[in-house]
């Protein structure tokens, strides 16, 4: 079963080192990520991190109690993820992501090399941060089923666009970015996690091999990746956390 493939070990408020290699001239302590492990957004800064083997140190936050270091390092919207490279704070998911890629640049690209597909790219991660994500996010809050109905039928129409999306950028291959994992995969796979806990929730499939046979074998690719299994949530452990979310 994709997305059930990880053994978390951050979950106790202390500093993880990431197993990756460090490169030579990076030291540890240059490169730190404050964040929560339920997080998807923060997901895509580890496994951003991860393709590039960067060797960091992740700061697990309490979601209850915010610590001074992430309020000084995002004084604007006091969320996570933030990377701290240098002393230097990176604030939003996205805009890590990039940073990450431009900043060592000398392996394994995210963004795609050509121009046009890199907006292509960006368009979609753009649809699925502003229209598909918050439409999935709010099934959890729906109060009438004839409402979480008709949000869970828009996710899985959603999802079907992106189906063919995924069949024109990967050209046969593994992932939205071919061979290797591109920014549209880490975009789209840092749900993944959350994708299952709603369809085990609600008892739907979003993701099958009737309608989206192509993700369906890109989820457990990218579940299965190096730079992921080890950093996706396990199934069982975000459910029993969802559940703290409606107390």
């Amino acid at each position: 079963m994709w997305c059930a493939c990880k053994k978390e070990n951050s979950s106790n408020g202390k500093a993880e080192t990431n197993v990756w290699h460090r490169d030579d001239w990076i030291m540890k302590s240059e490169v730190k990520l404050l964040g929560a492990w339920p997080s998807p957004f923060v997901m895509r800064a580890r496994i951003a991190l991860n393709i590039k083997s960067v060797e960091y140190e992740f700061l697990e936050e309490k979601l209850e109690s915010k610590s001074q270091l992430l309020l000084q390092s995002n004084p604007i919207y006091k969320k996570i993820p933030v990377l701290i490279h240098r002393d230097k704070p990176i604030n939003e998911s996205l805009i890590i992501v990039q940073y990450v890629d431009e900043t060592w640049s000398s392996t394994s690209p995210i963004l795609p090399p050509h121009p046009y597909d890199r907006a292509i790219a960006r368009f979609w991660v753009a649809y699925i941060d502003e229209k598909w994500y918050p439409t999935m996010r709010s099934i959890r809050g729906a109060q009438v089923e004839d409402e979480k109905k008709r949000l869970i039928e828009e996710v899985r129409e959603g999802l079907v666009l992106l189906e063919d999306v995924f069949k024109e950028c990967s050209k046969g291959k593994a992932f939205f970015g071919g061979d290797q994992i591109g920014f549209l995969d880490i975009a789209l796979g840092g749900f993944l996690g959350w994708i299952r806990v709603i369809e085990i929730s609600n008892g739907v499939k979003f993701l099958d091999r009737s309608n989206t046979p192509g993700l369906l074998k890109w989820a457990e690719s990218f579940c299965a990746h190096a730079a992921v299994k080890h950093v996706m949530p396990e199934t069982r452990k975000l459910i029993e956390f969802a559940k703290t979310l409606k107390r």
